[in-house]
């Protein structure tokens, strides 16, 4: 009788894992660079929209390799930040509280990324 599961399924998946958690640094260091631009340019189109694609990036992938708290965070400000890239004329206004949340993103992350949940 045919086996239905690989015997090196969960060996490849955890390598998988192991694999995006070591890229996790790149990862916040992309989300870093965005929101330093917004801080130093103000909240343009293209700085927010660096921002937003950072965010999405992590909130579509962390939970699919066991950090799920990162991703939805991640999801979470990404969807603020989508918001001010929908109303333009508001994200002057909201940055400064968005750009918080950016900072204890990164702040837990750092800390404690495969902690799961998100907490300041």
């Amino acid at each position: 009788m045919a086996t239905l599961i690989d015997p090196d399924f969960r060996a490849r998946l955890r390598a998988l894992n192991e694999k995006y958690a070591a890229g996790i640094p790149a990862l916040m260091l992309a989300i870093t660079q965005a929101s330093g631009r917004c801080d130093s340019e103000g909240p343009r189109l293209e700085p927010l929209t660096q921002l937003h694609r950072a965010l999405h990036a992590v909130a579509g992938s962390a939970a699919t390799f066991g950090f799920a708290a990162l991703g939805q965070e991640c999801r979470r400000i990404e969807q603020l930040v989508r918001a001010m890239l929908n109303a333009p004329e508001l994200a002057v206004a909201d940055w400064p509280a968005v750009q918080a949340q950016v900072a204890a993103l990164l702040d837990w992350a750092a800390r404690d990324v495969g902690a799961t949940h998100f907490s300041v």
